[in-house]
């Protein structure tokens, strides 16, 4: 796999990244604009109800195990009281598995162990009025702890309904 990841774990041998390591990563790759806050949550389908927490990453989408259905990452439908939107690279280098103009992954993401089932959490770099600026996107492999910064504060570009 030619993917160019970076992989990390936390904590001591022989334990894992928790959900909390996750969200701390996606919230510091954030960058707001002076007035500006990060939203950071953990992705659950709201569909299949509380507790599906479990994607497989693909196109620079996060889909539900259970049902299929996409997060929202890459046309603004996670947050749906904000504009549908679109995503282009930051001025951070993003790896080959973040999305941008043309995105098409050549390969699925799998954390070193090789699991391809991730927790997802995403972070929203939101202006002082709001309005959705940068996200960045993180997988944690619930199986071993792994964590990978997948999406790098991709900018957010408002887009048509």
């Amino acid at each position: 796999m030619d993917q160019g990841a970076v992989w990390t774990t936390y904590g001591a041998v022989g334990s894992s990244a928790g959900p909390g390591d996750v969200l701390r990563m996606v919230r510091g790759a954030a960058r707001v604009e002076p007035g500006g806050r990060v939203e950071a949550l953990l992705a659950e389908c709201v569909l299949c109800g509380a507790g599906a927490d479990e994607f497989e990453v693909a196109k620079g989408e996060c889909f539900c195990v259970g049902c299929c259905i996409p997060v929202g990452i890459t046309d603004g439908d996670m947050r749906p009281d904000a504009y549908p939107w679109t995503l282009e690279p930051s001025e951070v280098p993003l790896p080959p598995a973040s999305p941008g103009p043309g995105f098409e992954p050549s390969d699925l993401p799998h954390c070193p162990a090789g699991h391809g089932v991730f927790q997802v959490a995403v972070a929203l770099a939101l202006t002082e009025d709001g309005a959705v600026r940068g996200i960045s996107v993180g997988l944690r492999c619930p199986e071993d702890g792994a964590l990978c910064l997948y999406v790098d504060n991709a900018r957010v570009v408002p887009g048509s309904p």
